[in-house]
């Protein structure tokens, strides 16, 4: 069986890398094998044996560091319109194989195939959208109290490192990759060691379809090695992290000895707030969406479901009627609508926590204690009756489970939605127009829905408050993190008067 699911994923990664016998970096347009210790990967879906490949090591690192430091001189060189028609070609060329990319995420990361053709779909779009935007972004003339012409350049940074999260590999890698290349940057790019695949495939592509070689580097292997080894080397010039607040500490700590800007996108234990007088029916039905799509496993997902108490039994009711119906299966079925856990370490806490919830008090209105014999398969889970003091209320579990917190007031909504380390997102639902501005203008989170949830487009700018972390990761703010500001003084004064000077 072990070899068996290997073989699958294999395959699908050959459809790509002809050659490969496992996973490797993409460095320099080649697929370079690993000289560190083993990775061994495992099925989400049965919890076997799948691939294993030699994480990269600071050699590699090495290689791709040189390799894009000589590309973005290169990619620099050319016109901002050039590298916009480039990244216009990426986007064509993730269509053409959107299928068997979304089949190898599908497989390699246990996200459902319907989830993972929206997300290919989307990473196309973030290649439009900021090739569009590369020659479009540019300085300003500044009219200074003096006789000189002033105006400014947004230059890249260099070559940055990009690490990001096993939850949505191929999404994070385009939302990474495509405001950084469109600005001149080059990219040295390390995707967690559970998930290389479908990052891997798009540096490939990305090159296919004209990006200069060497320009995306895709590094597999730890954080500890190949990451650590990155961060030290002097051809980064800023370090991007998506993850866990714990490891965005310590990355911005390393880079901190380098002097190093970093953007950081950590987690959240986001409030969804319905009020009585909501759309009780689309509330609840999206309230699921906010939480169970994709297992839970996002940062954004509406984890917190604050409900005011006069309307509290019957929407956790029909929160957790509708939970109980989802499709739990096999990622690669078309029906399937939530898959399991994407690892073990990860699988093992969900549960913990789901038990740890009920140990402390919180009704099981939907869901099981119960573990799964084979895969890491959770139930869509609903605990009520909890209080915003305890543990799962307040860390963050990163799984398809909500805790349901009753409020009698818009001020005691508020200062529990505001009860929390995290500021990432958070939603209201209410007719009340004004009460609705209100709510989006107290709640401390960097995205807010009013009577919807997980919007999210590559044009909006995308980050957090508090633990949640800063910088912004998408739309037009993406661009500033990216490039950095000269500003040019030009005498234009026919006898300029000077402070003082001999000859």
């Amino acid at each position: 069986m072990a070899q068996q699911i290997a073989d699958t994923l294999l395959e699908a990664f050959k459809h790509f890398f002809p050659n490969a016998s496992t996973v490797g970096s993409y460095v320099n347009g080649d697929l370079v094998a690993g000289n560190g210790e083993l990775v061994q990967l495992y099925d989400a879906a049965t919890g076997e044996r799948s691939l294993a490949y030699k994480d990269g090591g600071a050699e590699v690192v090495a290689l791709a560091a040189s390799a894009a430091t000589a590309a973005q001189k290169a990619w620099w060189a050319l016109t901002h319109a050039a590298r916009g028609r480039v990244m216009f070609e990426v986007a064509r060329e993730l269509r053409k194989h959107a299928e068997p990319l979304a089949r190898l995420e599908s497989l390699g990361s246990g996200k459902p195939i319907r989830d993972c053709r929206g997300e290919v779909a989307k990473v196309a779009e973030m290649f439009e959208y900021y090739g569009g935007w590369a020659d479009k972004f540019y300085g300003e003339v500044i009219p200074v109290p003096t006789s000189h012409l002033n105006y400014t350049r947004r230059e890249p940074a260099g070559t940055v490192l990009q690490i990001t999260p096993w939850n949505a590999p191929v999404f994070t890698c385009g939302w990474q990759l495509a405001p950084a290349i469109s600005m001149g940057n080059a990219v040295l790019l390390k995707p967690s060691e559970l998930t290389p695949f479908s990052s891997l495939v798009v540096g490939m592509l990305a090159e296919k379809a004209g990006v200069p070689k060497g320009l995306i580097n895709v590094l597999a292997g730890y954080g500890q090695t190949v990451a650590q080894a990155a961060i030290a080397n002097k051809a980064i010039k800023k370090v991007v992290f998506v993850g866990s607040p714990a490891t965005g500490a310590r990355i911005a700590e390393a880079a901190a000895k380098r002097v190093l800007p970093c953007v950081l996108e950590l987690g959240g234990k986001s409030a969804n707030i319905v009020f009585e007088d909501a759309d009780l029916k689309r509330a609840a039905l999206t309230a699921q969406a906010a939480i169970f799509a994709g297992a839970g496993q996002s940062c954004v997902a509406g984890s917190r479901l604050l409900v005011q108490r006069s309307v509290y039994d019957e929407f956790v009711a029909m929160v957790s009627n509708g939970a109980k119906k989802i499709k739990v299966g096999m990622p690669t079925d078309d029906a399937t609508e939530i898959g399991p856990i994407c690892n073990r370490t990860q699988y093992d806490h969900v549960m913990k926590m789901i038990a740890s919830g009920v140990e402390a008090g919180a009704t099981l209105a939907a869901g099981s204690t119960e573990r799964s014999d084979a895969g890491y398969f959770v139930s869509p889970t609903v605990l009520a009756n909890v209080d915003n003091s305890m543990d799962v209320a307040r860390t963050e579990i990163f799984g398809p489970v909500v805790v349901a917190i009753p409020f009698d007031t818009e001020e005691e909504a508020i200062q529990i939605a505001n009860d929390t380390e995290f500021g990432l997102a958070g939603a209201v639902w209410t007719k009340d127009v004004a009460r609705a501005h209100r709510v989006a203008g107290q709640i401390n989170a960097g995205t807010f829905w009013v009577n919807g949830y997980k919007t999210i487009n590559v044009a909006s700018p995308f980050g957090g408050y508090g633990m949640s972390g800063y910088g912004r990761s998408s739309g037009v703010e993406a661009l500033y993190e990216y490039t950095q500001t000269k500003s040019v003084w030009v005498e234009t004064a026919k006898d300029p008067a000077t402070a003082f000077g001999y000859l």
